[in-house]
């Protein structure tokens, strides 16, 4: 529960720790050292009791996480055995789920595949039914799903760590295919909605995290690279006394905003209600209680003349309403900031890709304040994600954790390593029914007594330290040449 003793919030007076997805703990008594060899080795007989008893009181999903299993699975396996044969269903087993180092992003990402996995099948096979879904390689319809990675896998082959993104994935995919289509390599994506902004870098490739924290729960999966803010259409804004405020809250779908006649609190929305960019008639009569009347710019008129009386020293309604866009346009912009000019982009090259329900209405203030010259609003930007898993294409991935030195003798090594990983995506691929499969191999490679490591493509020893100090020079604006380099995984 302690996991890193991570402390966000260092002045806090209460600590709130989320809440943890598991509901019982079993102690193996094992021990592997860290080169995989065994110290103590593995009783199953003084587990069976507390299995039976956990099965007894309806668990039905186990996550298994052992220390250094990554680089020895025997005691995985041999547990795993032991938990299918207790009568679980559901067995996530933390060297299959995510093979790298690191305890506790590993242990993590198990009960999270754990705990979403057997609702995601049962969702899946009620889908697959509705549709008349066959498996690949057999005549009829195939069902797919989005995965975090933003690639396509098969229905039957969907695991819970793959999907904690995967909306947003498909939203970077539709970003980035569309932006092609209109002859721009070098994108930035800004997904606004109605609580958050969404936004995503693209230059030459897809970026990928392999270590997020979602909900305070660290997943060590590969992922669509997309940051979010709080600052969206239904954001709230607060008003004191030579202070504005955009949210981090927001007034969600009910009751909304100000306008949508449910008494909700002003918002983004309104703002843009009072500055005429939302205009009621060209919306439906679909708003309050009876859910059959305009947009109230009524409302929103006399809320924003009552913020200017109170903290708006002088300033007029309109004004007051143009200052909550500029803070919001603010965040946001600091938004696109983290994700490229922080890691050494020039965002003024880069074309803004703007979807999402409120886009549209802040894409041109938001490229002002970054400098950028060019806005694409797709005629599908409103759907952008759900167009993206359909350009989407079928994708798996696999890695495994090496760390040993790069240099010159270590191409035969990561040549074995490769070949392994490449023969299990074949045959996944196969197993999709795809036979025209292109492979991508990367090495994530840190320096030495660091602990960030930097995807690079790799085709020899020497071309990945080269590129590796490129990537390291432009995100942290050094290098050091004379220190050894790590191949993480």
């Amino acid at each position: 529960r302690i996991a890193y003793q991570a402390r966000p919030d260092i002045f806090a007076k209460e600590i709130l720790l989320p809440e943890q997805l598991y509901s019982r703990v079993i102690e193996v008594p094992e021990r592997l050292r860290a080169d995989g060899s065994v110290e103590i080795e593995l009783d199953l007989a003084a587990i069976a009791d507390d299995l039976a008893q956990t099965r007894a009181a309806g668990i039905d999903a186990a996550a298994i996480v052992l220390m250094h299993s990554w680089k020895n699975p025997a005691h995985e396996l041999a547990v795993a055995q032991a938990v299918r044969d207790a009568g679980f269903s559901q067995v996530s087993v933390s060297h299959e789920v995510s093979p790298l180092i690191k305890l506790v992003g590993r242990g993590d990402t198990t009960v999270v595949d754990a705990y979403l996995s057997p609702i995601l099948r049962r969702y899946v096979a009620r889908v697959a039914d509705a549709l008349g879904a066959t498996p690949p390689g057999e005549p009829g319809p195939t069902l797919q799903f989005m995965m975090s990675s933003g690639g396509l896998t098969a229905a039957e082959r969907f695991q819970g760590k793959d999907a904690i993104l995967s909306g947003p994935a498909g939203g970077v995919v539709g970003m980035a295919q569309t932006a092609a289509l209109a002859g721009f390599d070098k994108v930035i994506g800004f997904d606004m909605g109605g609580t958050s902004t969404d936004v995503a870098h693209y230059a030459d490739g897809y970026e990928r995290a392999f270590d997020t924290e979602v909900a305070g729960v660290r997943i060590r999966a590969p992922m669509m690279r997309v940051h979010t803010v709080a600052a969206g259409g239904g954001s709230i804004l607060h008003a004191e006394p030579g202070r504005f405020r955009v949210g981090p809250d927001s007034a969600g779908a009910h009751p909304g905003p100000a306008c949508y006649r449910n008494g909700g609190p002003l918002t983004v929305t309104d703002a843009n209600v009072m500055l005429g960019k939302l205009n009621p008639d060209f919306f439906p009569a679909i708003f309050g209680p009876g859910q059959d009347q305009p947009l109230d710019r009524d409302t929103v008129a006399t809320r924003f003349a009552g913020v200017a009386a109170e903290a708006g020293e002088g300033k007029s309604p309109e004004e007051v309403a143009e200052g909550f866009i500029r803070i919001a346009v603010e965040n946001m912009a600091n938004a696109v900031k983290k994700i490229s000019v922080q890691r050494g982009y020039d965002v003024t090259r880069y074309l803004l890709n703007s979807f999402g329900g409120a886009g549209g209405q802040h894409a041109c203030l938001v490229a002002d304040a970054l400098g950028m010259e060019r806005v694409l609003i797709h005629p599908l930007s409103g759907l952008l994600s759900a167009y993206g898993i359909g350009l989407a294409r079928v994708s798996a991935s696999r890695q495994q954790m090496v760390v040993k030195t790069l240099d010159e003798d270590s191409g035969a090594t990561i040549a074995t390593v490769l070949d392994d990983l490449t023969d299990q995506v074949m045959q996944e691929m196969r197993a999709h029914g795809v036979a025209d499969v292109e492979t991508h191999p990367r090495l994530h490679l840190r320096y030495d007594g660091t602990d960030t490591a930097l995807p690079v493509a790799y085709t020899t020893p020497t071309q990945a330290r080269t590129d590796f100090e490129a990537a390291h020079l432009t995100q942290f604006g050094f290098t050091t040449p004379d220190k050894r380099v790590i191949i993480d995984s």
